[in-house]
């Protein structure tokens, strides 16, 4: 061992790329259902993905987090079980072929008062090194939203990329871009080893 390397700071390398073979290992049943299908207050949350070029991406996987309709942040143990009963608060699902990906789960409420309420999403795909991070906004509480200090910081633009459009049958739609014109917003997280 060298006098330097005690004292030589290593630099992290970037995590293994994630695809293909996740699509056998993540997913389990009912993965992406947080709530029933039946469930009298079920919302669907689903959209695209897509890469730089305005093309599909047809492998990916998607993890969501987020609080119950009343702002709590779930702790109920359980989540890749799904009993029917327990609200977890997270949720995994793969993209179809046309890069499609769906998930059944209840409005998010504030976790304070007066806060834009958001699903925490992940994303893994092939070709990226590392996950990536981001929000989906709910769009009904304009003050709120315009308060976000995520969102106020961000050009308008690129605000809206973080923000669902509510569908006529109450669902939310969230279209997600990987790179180029449109590009959803990503988030690091600085104290976060990947």
């Amino acid at each position: 061992m060298s006098e330097n390397s005690s004292t030589t700071k290593l630099v992290a390398t970037p995590g293994q790329t994630v695809g293909p073979f996740f699509g056998y290992a993540l997913p389990y049943e009912k993965g992406e259902q947080l709530v029933p299908l039946g469930h009298p207050r079920a919302v669907r949350l689903h959209g695209v993905v897509t890469d730089g070029a305005g093309a599909v991406v047809p492998d990916a996987l998607l993890e969501i987090w987020q609080a119950d309709e009343q702002g709590g942040v779930p702790t109920a143990d359980g989540s890749l079980v799904r009993d029917g009963y327990t609200f977890t608060g997270f949720g995994r699902a793969a993209v179809d072929n046309a890069g499609h990906y769906t998930f059944t789960t209840l409005n998010p409420g504030p976790t304070e008062p007066g806060k834009a309420p958001f699903i925490a999403l992940t994303l893994f795909g092939r070709g990226v090194t590392n996950r990536l991070f981001t929000r989906v906004y709910l769009p009904e509480d304009a003050e709120a939203l315009a308060s976000d200090p995520l969102l106020s910081s961000l050009p308008e633009q690129r605000r809206r990329t973080l923000i669902a459009e509510r569908e006529a049958d109450g669902s939310l739609r969230f279209d997600i871009r990987l790179q180029g014109e449109g590009e959803t917003v990503f988030l690091t997280y600085p104290n976060l080893e990947r």
